[in-house]
C-alpha cells in the first residue's frame, strides 16, 4: 500500500455537471462529453480557455464502437491543444478520473483540470454483457461460458450464505436507492418500489433479479478542479479532496472468500490514512459506494470501514443509511436508481459528494451538517478498488 504521497498543492472541486442517464441517447460519446464538460465550466464560471489539463475516462472502447477513445473524446472534452490523459480500470474508471485529475493538480503540473467520463453502452449488441465475453481467463473460466451476472450471483450467494443476510434484507437496498432517485434530475429508473417488486422482478442468475441490477445506461459527468489558490479565486467554499486511494488484486477471483471485498478495503486505507482518518464510521458523514448491484452497496460499505464485516444489512434495518440517518449512503439515488454508463458513473458518485459538502445537492441533500465524505468504485473481476475522500 502508498503511504507516502508528496503533495505541491492542495487541490479542491470548483465546478460539476451531468447529462441525462438513459437508454439509446442520441447524442454521440463526443456530444455526451461535452454536454457534461460545458455544465461542469458553467457552474464553475470557467471557460475551456481557463483549463490546463484534461483527464478522460471510458470503460472498454467497444461500448462507443471506436478504437483510441481517448483521443475520440478529446475534442468532445475540451483538450484540443491541451495536456490529455485517458485512464481506465474497468468499472473502477469513474473515481479514478477524479484521482488523476487530482494528481495533475498536487503535482504541480496543472492549476486547472477538467474530468470528463463517459460511457454509450446502449449501441453494444446484442447487449452490453458481449462486451465482456473476451475478458475471462482462456484456460480455467473461459470453457465454463461465464457472464458477469453468473459471477455476481456467486458473489452475491456468498454474502448471504456467509452474513445470513436474506434475499428482502438485500433488497431493501435498491428500494431506498430507487427513491432517492425521485428527487434526481438525471435519473433513469427512479420509482418507489417494494421488497417484493424486487423479489417477484425477473430472475436472472439466482439470486439475482432484475430489480437487484442498475440498468444499461449513455451518459457523461464532468468535473473542474483546481489548485487551492485558483479555488479561492472562483469560490468562497472550495471542497477540497483530502484523500485518495487505490488497489488492484489478484486477477484470479476464485483463489479469495468472496464475502468481502478487501481490494476496497486496501484502497479505502490509503484514502483514510492520507485524509487524517482514523474511524471512517465516526468521521465519514455521507457516503456513495458503488451500487451497480443492491448486494453490493452493502459490500462495499463493510469495504469502506463504514460498517462492520457482514454488518451493513443490518444496519440498512435500522435505517442507518437512509438519506436521513446517521451516515446517508447513495443519497443520490446510485447507480440502481440514476443510472450506470459506467465511467460516467463514477464521476456522478464524487460529483454527488461535492454537491452534498457545497450544500447544492437540491431535493438530495441529506438532513445533517455533512463535513467529509467519500466515493468508491470498483471495476473488472473482484479486483479494482478507488476511493476518493472529500472534506471542507
Amino acid at each position: 500500500m502508498r503511504t507516502n504521497i508528496h503533495v505541491k498543492d492542495r487541490v479542491a472541486v470548483v465546478g460539476a455537471g451531468l447529462t441525462l442517464f438513459r437508454r439509446r441517447m442520441l447524442e454521440t460519446p463526443q456530444e455526451l462529453a461535452a454536454a457534461a464538460a460545458r455544465m461542469a465550466l458553467d457552474e464553475a464560471g470557467l471557460t475551456l480557455e481557463d483549463i490546463d489539463c484534461v483527464v478522460t475516462g471510458t470503460a472498454p472502447d467497444a461500448f462507443d464502437g471506436v478504437h483510441f477513445n481517448g483521443e475520440y473524446l478529446g475534442d468532445g472534452s475540451g483538450a484540443v491543444g491541451k495536456s490529455m490523459v485517458r485512464v481506465y480500470v474497468g468499472g473502477g474508471t469513474g473515481v479514478m478520473i477524479p484521482v488523476a485529475a487530482w494528481w495533475h493538480v498536487a503535482s504541480g503540473k496543472c492549476r486547472t483540470v477538467l474530468a470528463v467520463g463517459e460511457e454509450k453502452m446502449s449501441p453494444a449488441l446484442p447487449h452490453p454483457q458481449y462486451v465482456f465475453a473476451y475478458i475471462w481467463d482462456p484456460i480455467l473460466e473461459r470453457p465454463l461460458e461465464p457472464n458477469l451476472i453468473w459471477i455476481f450471483a456467486m458473489e452475491m450467494r456468498r454474502y448471504m450464505a456467509k452474513c445470513g443476510g436474506k434475499k428482502e434484507d438485500i433488497a431493501l437496498v435498491s428500494v431506498k436507492n430507487k427513491r432517492n432517485a425521485l428527487d434526481h434530475p438525471a435519473a433513469q429508473v427512479a420509482g418507489n418500489i417494494t421488497v417484493e417488486d424486487v423479489l417477484n422482478s425477473e430472475t436472472l442468475v439466482w439470486p439475482v433479479n432484475r430489480l437487484d441490477i442498475s440498468p444499461v445506461s449513455d451518459g457523461a459527468a464532468a468535473m473542474v478542479l483546481a489548485s487551492e489558490r485558483e479555488a479561492r479565486r472562483i469560490t468562497d467554499n472550495p471542497v477540497y479532496v483530502e484523500g485518495i486511494g487505490w488497489t488492484l488484486d489478484n486477477t484470479h477471483w476464485y483463489n479469495r472468500d468472496l464475502y468481502y471485498p478487501r481490494y476496497v478495503e486496501y484502497a479505502a486505507r490509503m484514502a483514510y490514512k492520507m485524509a487524517g482518518i482514523e474511524k471512517p464510521i465516526k468521521e465519514i458523514d455521507v457516503a456513495e459506494p458503488y451500487d451497480p448491484f443492491d448486494y453490493k452497496e452493502l459490500h462495499h460499505l463493510e469495504g469502506l470501514q463504514l460498517a462492520p464485516r457482514c454488518g451493513a444489512w443490518k444496519l440498512l434495518k435500522d435505517g442507518f443509511y437512509d438519506r436521513d440517518g446517521e451516515l446517508p449512503s447513495s443519497p443520490s439515488g446510485g447507480l440502481l436508481g440514476v443510472g450506470n454508463p459506467i465511467a460516467a458513473a463514477g464521476v456522478m458518485k464524487t460529483i454527488e459528494i461535492y454537491w452534498q459538502l457545497a450544500g447544492k445537492a437540491g431535493a438530495r441533500q441529506v438532513k445533517k451538517e455533512v463535513y467529509r465524505g467519500v466515493a468508491q468504485a470498483w471495476g473488472d473481476l473482484m479486483q479494482v478498488g478507488t476511493v476518493i475522500v472529500l472534506g471542507r
